[in-house]
């Protein structure tokens, strides 16, 4: 397995059409690699270039498309690339071989399933607060729904949990009334943001919800956390969920 530290980065140029034995040769050196343990290893195909030949091989000419340059790129310790350069040198015939010093700082590690939330992970107790965000259904920020954006910045911070709801009956500032018509397109209706948290970490979020409501309306309330009863998720949950939610029936609060 690939340690942190001194390393070696090896890169493997060849030409698509290439074959070895009748196997394109990209893939013969990804087995070649794969099955002698190395760390891993990537294909990149690119769109145009030449190579020794001064032949000019580029994605815009059919006729010639099937030989667009491919680059093979590793990274592995100098002791098991000295192990395998005779059989890449044979491999990739002629092609270019690369190899450049490097240095590893964190490797990639194995892939584990999602373990369930941790109890600890999102306990509150006691005082904390509610902000709640009024909007309308069609405000936007960055080409997307400004509700939708408003909960992933929040999960991206790590704000415990927000509940989006619709709004069936009310008006705003410009004395206009919005009412939830079914038959009609739902994207005009009002929206409001429930989220609950410590006052530090809402506080703290204040300021990008700032940047990303151009109008509307945001509030904070005092609650007290009576209960906070979940079920913990499981790895196929976990992988699934969209976002944590502390919603009004997982929340019992005081004003």
């Amino acid at each position: 397995m690939l340690q942190p530290g001194k390393a070696v980065k090896v890169t493997i140029y060849l030409g698509d059409g290439i074959t070895h034995h009748g196997v394109p040769v990209y893939s013969s050196i990804l087995d070649f690699l794969f099955y002698r343990g190395v760390a891993g290893a990537t294909v990149t195909k690119g769109i145009a270039g030449f190579g020794a030949d001064h032949h000019m091989h580029s994605a815009n000419m059919v006729e010639i498309s099937d030989r667009l340059p491919l680059k093979i790129e590793f990274i592995e310790s100098r002791e098991k690339v000295d192990a395998l350069l005779g059989k890449l040198e044979e491999l990739a015939g002629t092609g270019l071989i690369e190899m450049q010093e490097t240095t590893v700082a964190k490797p990639a590690q194995l892939s584990k399933p999602a373990k369930p939330l941790s109890p600890a992970h999102l306990k509150i107790e006691g005082k904390a607060q509610m902000m709640r965000i009024y909007l309308s259904e069609e405000d936007q920020w960055m080409d997307k729904p400004l509700y939708k954006a408003l909960v992933e910045a929040m999960r991206a911070n790590d704000i415990a949990g927000v509940t989006v709801y619709r709004g069936i009956l009310g008006y705003g500032t410009h004395r206009r009334q919005n009412k939830d018509k079914p038959l009609l397109p739902s994207h005009h209706g009002s929206l409001m943001l429930s989220a609950i948290d410590t006052e530090e970490k809402l506080r703290a979020f204040l300021p990008l919800v700032d940047q990303m409501l151009e109008q509307g309306l945001v509030v904070f309330s005092d609650v007290d956390i009576v209960k906070f009863a979940y079920r913990p998720l499981d790895t196929e949950a976990a992988q699934a969920s969209a976002s944590p939610q502390i919603s009004a029936e997982s929340e019992r609060v005081r004003p």
